[in-house]
């Protein structure tokens, strides 16, 4: 696979709200029951116009089409999100690689919230260095409004 990583533009927040859609189903539907919590469309388009807009967002594509975005401030890694099918082929990897480096040139450490039912992407995190920091915060706006745990990497 070829894979490119370049800054998102205001004409991919379609495809990266779908990409979120699609991997929060895969990966989340135990903690968000689809028939239960219909996933958010209006919300997170508006959230993925914004991040483009506000943030650091990056996005992985082959030839054809985008895979996975991420999107970061200083000090701060805000959402991680790849399409399934794309899943453990280094996407993810690389995204977040990408970040990193260019977290490191902003500040000293890192933080982001991972729900604390969501263990995939809590021994992903892990895996790359980042740590729990003791954080917790029952503020996602979604029902069933799941716990987040706080992780920090130092720069």
């Amino acid at each position: 696979m070829s894979l490119r990583v370049r800054p998102a533009r205001p004409d991919d927040a379609e495809r990266l709200f779908e990409i979120q859609r699609d991997a929060s189903l895969a990966a989340l539907a135990e903690i968000f029951p689809p028939d239960r919590y219909p996933f958010p469309d209006d919300e997170v388009r508006a959230r993925w116009r914004r991040f483009v807009a506000e943030r650091n967002v990056l996005v992985a594509e082959d030839v054809s089409q985008i895979l996975g975005m991420i999107a970061f401030s200083p000090g701060s890694l805000d959402a991680l999100y790849v399409a399934p099918g794309e899943w453990g082929r280094g996407v993810g990897s690389r995204l977040h690689d990408e970040a990193v480096a260019a977290l490191r040139e902003l500040a000293e450490e890192a933080r982001l919230w991972v729900l604390v039912e969501n263990h995939g992407a809590r021994r992903f995190y892990e895996r790359r260095g980042w740590r729990l920091d003791g954080r917790e915060r029952v503020v996602v706006e979604y029902p069933p409004h799941p716990i987040d745990v706080g992780y920090t990497l130092f720069l």
